[in-house]
This record gives structure tokens, sequence and C-alpha cells, in this order.
């Protein structure tokens, strides 16, 4: 089923490519708080580093990537059912996907589970975010982030069945529409919505749901403890947020890009003002919150996040590389954060910690900026070689 593998070491820009097949790795149990069981995959490959880089400090690790799908039309949006097959979102199609937990000779199997009419994509916007209800096995239920001719919005279904809007009037431009969606620990659904004026305007106006992480039920009414008790606002002062992830001591990170000259990954916290447009990257303001890390804007624009043990990664479209950063248990970036894919697929947009302890990432070549290859656009594994769930 594995239809192109790699493996690298986080120090090394250039990778090799890598055919064929082993079976060198095994593969732990899912963490106990993520949701679903693995996909029926065997081991990716195993080669050699490409060069004789040195490796970063702390030991040499490797990872071996494995294309599980292609020929995709802007998949954004990854979520995962708890059979272990993967909802995937288009974002110009409206079209949701279901990858797996079945394979062919191709790869994964990819089906469409159902295409959205409402949605009306242009620019950034479309069929954005998707997150599974924690209670799936029971209430089936899917919410979605996406995109109508005047507004964004955040909507439920269960899958063949109607979309119905729980939230309405999120800002919509054509660029900076965010979409960020995923349940928290707590059992609360989260979006990442986008400043959408060139300005910066709706970033700082409590009363604008553009430029914010919104924290709501799964009714989309504020949840309780949001930091104004009848609004949904969580965060403020974000530019564009496309990505949202918690570690395992429920610390919440998110992206943000569209920045004139950086690209942050924040910590976020209940109430706080990550500074846009006033900051762009850290800031003198003590009233303004600092990035975790910035990047320049040229080498990241990221967008999905996800957590991985000590492992906080985050995928990028203008960058076209993910980072790895590894975080204390204090809250604090230890060492230099690591580039791996650097230019070989292209722009890399979606992200997810699976359940089996792999990273699935999606490439965003079939839009405006892209350059696509034959098999655009693809979803890409990559499985860490130093131990541990999912791991070789």
């Amino acid at each position: 089923m594995i239809v192109r593998s790699r493996r690298v070491r986080v120090a090394v820009v250039a990778l090799a490519a890598v055919l064929g097949l082993t079976s060198a790795c095994s593969f732990g149990p899912p963490d106990p708080d993520q949701q679903g069981a693995p996909p029926n995959l065997p081991a990716p490959s195993a080669a050699a580093p490409s060069d004789g880089a040195e490796a970063p400090s702390g030991g040499a690790q490797e990872v071996a990537v494995t294309v599980l799908a292609k020929d995709l039309d802007v998949p954004w949006g990854l979520a995962f059912l708890p059979d272990g097959a993967a909802l995937v979102t288009e974002r110009d199609t409206g079209r949701i996907l279901k990858v797996g937990p079945e394979s062919d000779a191709n790869g994964l199997t990819v089906t469409e589970a159902q295409r959205l009419t409402e949605v009306r994509a242009s620019g950034d916007g479309g069929l954005l975010g998707i997150a599974v209800s924690p209670k799936y096995q029971t209430d089936k239920t899917v919410f979605v982030y996406y995109s109508t001719a005047k507004d964004n919005r955040v909507g439920k279904l269960t899958l063949g069945g109607k979309l119905t809007p729980i939230v309405t009037g999120i800002p919509r431009s054509a660029d900076l529409n965010g979409g960020a969606l995923a349940f928290g620990p707590d059992g609360q659904l989260y979006a990442g919505t986008g400043d959408a004026t060139p300005t910066g305007t709706q970033a700082p106006d409590p009363k604008s749901l553009g430029g914010k992480i919104l924290r709501m039920t799964t009714a989309g009414k504020p949840a309780p403890g949001n930091p104004v008790k009848d609004s949904l606002v969580w965060s403020s002062g974000h530019r564009n947020v496309q990505g949202l992830t918690w570690d395992k001591t429920k610390r919440m990170y998110a992206s943000e890009s569209g920045q004139r000259r950086s690209g942050e990954l924040n910590v976020i916290g209940k109430g706080k003002n990550y500074g846009w447009p006033k900051a762009d990257g850290a800031g003198a303001d003590p009233k303004l919150t600092n990035p975790l890390f910035t990047w320049t804007a040229a080498e990241s624009g990221c967008a999905g996040v996800a957590a991985l043990e000590q492992t906080i990664a985050t995928a990028c479209l203008l960058g076209q590389r993910a980072y790895l950063l590894t975080v204390t248990g204090n809250g604090t970036v230890l060492g230099t954060p690591q580039s791996v894919l650097a230019g070989e697929y292209g722009r890399l947009r979606g992200m997810i910690a699976a359940p089996d302890g792999s990273l699935w990432v999606s490439t965003s070549n079939q839009e405006d900026g892209g350059d696509p290859g034959p098999d655009d656009d693809r979803i890409i594994r990559l499985v860490f070689s130093d131990g541990g769930a999912g791991r070789s």
C-alpha cells in the first residue's frame, strides 16, 4: 500500500527518496486519551540518512515518511473516527472524504463521505476544519468550519445528513478566514478564526468573532468558564489561526500566519491578547502575550499543529516544511526547532497526531502559490524512530 517512503534526520534539509517495503518498525498501543484505533498500515521502509549531516543535540532522531493517499484537491482538515479512519475536508470541492482504515495497492482507500453544497469556496475560504464529537460512538456527530458567500460558520452534521449551522457571522474575506477546529481536553469545541481585514480591525475588537479563538458548547453557545460569560471569545489579537492542539499537560497551542514579518507558534491562555495588529512577533508591550516561538514569514506561514509526547509539530505553507519543537514540562522550548521535509512535498497544511502515535500531514499544492506534482495533493505519515507508541 505504500506509494512512496523516505527516512530523514530532523537536522537534514534534503531527504533521500526510498523505494520498497520492509517490516523494520513495530508499533505500540495508542495513548489512552487518543481517539480511535490505528489504521491498517504496514511499517514504513527503512533507509540510511541521505547525507552525513550532524545530528542535533540530544541524539539522532529519524523520521520514516509514507504517502498514504494521493490525487486529492486541497485537503484541509483532518480528524479521526473511532474505527481508525480519518475524515479529510477538501477546501474547494466542499467534500468530506473518508481515508482508510482499509487499504489497496494505491494506499489507504479514499471514499467520498459527503459533499456540502452550502460551502462557497474562494480565496482561502471553503470547507476548512473538521472535528469529531468525543461522543461519536453514540451521537455520530461531526463538526465543520466552512465559508458561505457572506460569512464563515461552524456547523454540525451526521455523515450523510443535513448540515446545521451552530455559529454564524464569523467575518469572511478573500483571505484570512482562519478555520482551525478541534475539541479540547475539557470537552468543549474550539475554533480559530481570521481577522479578515487588511489592517487588523477585527482582532482586538471584543464584539467581533474575527481574529479570535472561540470556545463553545456543541450547541454553539459560549462555554461555561469563558472570559466573558455571554461571549464565545477565548483569546484575541490573532491574525489567522489555522491550527490548534493540546499536549499531555493540557497546554494549548495555536499557529499564527498571515503576518507581514513573522509566523508564530503560541501557547494559548484564557482571555489573553496575542497582539495583532499592534504586534507582529514578539513585542515589548507587557499587556500583550508573546509567542512561544517565531520564524520569518517566508520560512513559515504555518497551519496545522500537532502534539506528540514532548514534540510540538507544525506544518508550514510558505516555508514548505514541518518544524519539530521539543517543549519541556514547564513550557519552554528545549534547543533549536528542527526542520523536516523542507521542499520535499511542497506546501504543507493539515497536521494531526494519529491514534498510533504517528503524525499525518496534508499537502496544499493544488492552490494559488502551489506547484503541484503528478500525485498532488497528498496525505503523508511521519513515524519517529526513538521509541514509544506508533514509533519504531
